[in-house]
């Protein structure tokens, strides 16, 4: 599980497998008791467990944010 970055306690992170063919761009966040996953293009929670309304807008927020860098590491860790 390659780990982007952290960020406020979160860990976003990727799977090594991403399925079979693979989805499109996205990254996993965990962290504060709960787990999410979150669609890059656009940005879009794809689900999510054990967080509130609030830290989601907060997680969906800094995705947005580190959008570039989501990408660049998915094109390195599973190449165009």
């Amino acid at each position: 599980m390659p780990t982007v970055f952290h960020h406020s306690g979160f860990r976003f992170f990727f799977y090594s497998n991403e399925g079979d063919p693979r989805e499109p761009i996205h990254i996993h966040v965990m962290g504060h008791g709960g787990e999410a996953k979150i669609w890059l293009d656009p940005v879009k929670m794809s689900r999510h467990k054990g967080f509130d309304f609030r830290t989601l807008r907060t997680l969906s927020r800094i995705v947005e944010a580190n959008a570039q860098r989501i990408e660049e590491a998915w094109h390195d860790h599973f190449g165009n």
